[in-house]
């Protein structure tokens, strides 16, 4: 069996002797073999805990859940389990348990800025549809884990209908992010199915899917999946890696697949203390996003969900983790850092400050070596008050597309801009004729 590396061999063999290189690369056989239980998982790696922690561990799961891909399982370091940062996003740890006084079940009030069941509408133009509460990996640091592996609240069709009716019938809505669990849990026909729903608003102008597959499963990216999610360009797709360390062949030939079919990517990292709260660390996964065509997008700092004060780093750290990229790496391989505000609040970005002082016609400015600089302010800016008379603003407000030709001639009937699709000249006695009756 030619498996990828020494774990995969062993784990796959452990699972079942006969398996095949084709069975460990469908994602339906990954699925059905998930890591659900410790004695599993130290059968499947060959670890034996003590058992006074294994005992910590069976507590933990009573409460949160354990689910793990053979895949995922297999990039875990067995010599150096307990600071590998494979480990710790996917095993539980007895400190999820410990839950503060600040930490709270629904932290971003999610549920609250619901107006129909599986709907978040917090931003004035874009909702969050949840439609699955199921994923292939339970991530331990997962915000939503009210909600994630609970099959009693996974939404049906009528559901998904009450989300897309309250797209419909909210025309300032104009970009819909697919959220989970995982959406791509999803079969591919059930997921064309709600993609053909949504693309069937006018108002709807593009569709956004969340998902941790090229991740911790990246076997689901199938060239089927692909060529569907193909008809429903535009198509953004946004995932969530957090440590180089997931970025392997097999994740970086998933996110292949779908940069070659023209899906834009953006990856959403969440900052975990031991895991990538180190600057050379973050600068490591961010250049290994770029090489494989994924936009760094947001840098997140840890919900306030409970469990996760093990997890959370000082803001601080945050800001010096971005002090270490802005200038010493590309533009686009720097995220933004944010705070999910606690409360229903949405993301706030925290960054640090280049504005170190201001007056009526100069700025203060210093850069990423320190060097502090004067920007000189324009004399005669001659602001236009605006009194909201848009139809008699001094500014350019075509907000349409230009015209990027204006043709004449045969070449406007050649032309797959214009849509004229005769010339006539004028005066012929056939226009006489029309215009007398």
């Amino acid at each position: 069996m030619q498996i990828y590396n020494k774990n995969q061999k062993l784990i796959a063999e452990n699972i079942n002797p006969d398996v095949s290189i084709s069975n460990w690369k469908s994602w339906g056989w990954q699925i059905k073999h998930s890591i659900k239980d410790i004695a599993t998982f130290e059968n499947l790696l060959n670890i034996e805990f003590d058992q006074n922690l294994r005992k910590q561990f069976d507590e933990t799961i009573k409460k949160f859940p354990i689910s793990i891909t053979p895949y995922y399982l297999s990039l875990i370091d067995p010599d150096d389990y307990e600071n590998d940062p494979i480990f710790k996003q996917s095993f539980p740890s007895p400190s999820e348990l410990i839950i503060n006084k600040s930490e709270i079940n629904d932290p971003l009030s999610e549920d609250e800025d619901s107006p129909v069941p599986g709907i978040t509408h917090r931003y004035p133009d874009r909702v969050l549809f949840h439609i699955s509460n199921v994923c292939s990996m339970y991530c331990r640091h997962c915000t939503r884990k009210r909600k994630v592996g609970d099959k009693d609240s996974i939404p049906d069709k009528n559901e998904i209908l009450m989300g897309t009716e309250y797209i419909q019938n909210t025309p300032s809505v104009r970009d819909v992010l697919l959220s989970g669990g995982d959406p791509l849990m999803l079969p591919d026909e059930y997921l064309d199915w709600i993609l053909t729903e949504l693309n069937a608003i006018p108002h709807v102008e593009i569709v956004r899917i969340g998902t941790r597959m090229p991740v911790v499963l990246p076997y689901r990216i199938t060239d089927e999946l692909v060529e569907m999610l193909k008809k429903h360009h535009p198509l953004w797709i946004n995932t969530h890696f957090n440590h180089p360390r997931e970025i392997t062949n097999s994740s970086s030939e998933a996110l292949r697949k779908l940069a070659d079919a023209g899906i834009p990517l953006g990856n959403q990292t969440v900052l975990l203390s031991g895991v990538n709260d180190c600057p050379r660390i973050m600068k490591k996964l961010v250049h290994k996003l770029v090489q494989n065509r994924v936009r760094p997008y947001y840098l997140y700092q840890c919900d306030l969900s409970e469990g996760l004060s093990h997890f959370r780093t000082p803001v601080g750290k945050g800001i010096e983790i971005i002090e270490s990229l802005i200038g010493h790496t590309s533009g686009f391989a720097v995220p933004t850092y944010v705070i999910d505000a606690p409360g229903g609040g949405g993301k706030i970005p925290v960054m640090p400050n280049y504005l170190i002082s201001w007056s009526t016609n100069k700025v203060i400015l210093r850069n990423y070596e320190g060097v502090i600089t004067a920007y000189k302010e324009p004399d005669e800016y001659k602001p236009i008050f605006c009194d909201r008379d848009c139809d008699n603003c001094k500014l350019q407000l075509k907000l349409e597309p230009a015209d990027e030709y204006k043709f004449i001639g045969i070449e406007k009937l050649l032309s797959d801009f214009d849509q004229t699709e005769s010339l006539v000249p004028e005066n012929t006695e056939r226009m006489g004729r029309r215009e007398d009756e």
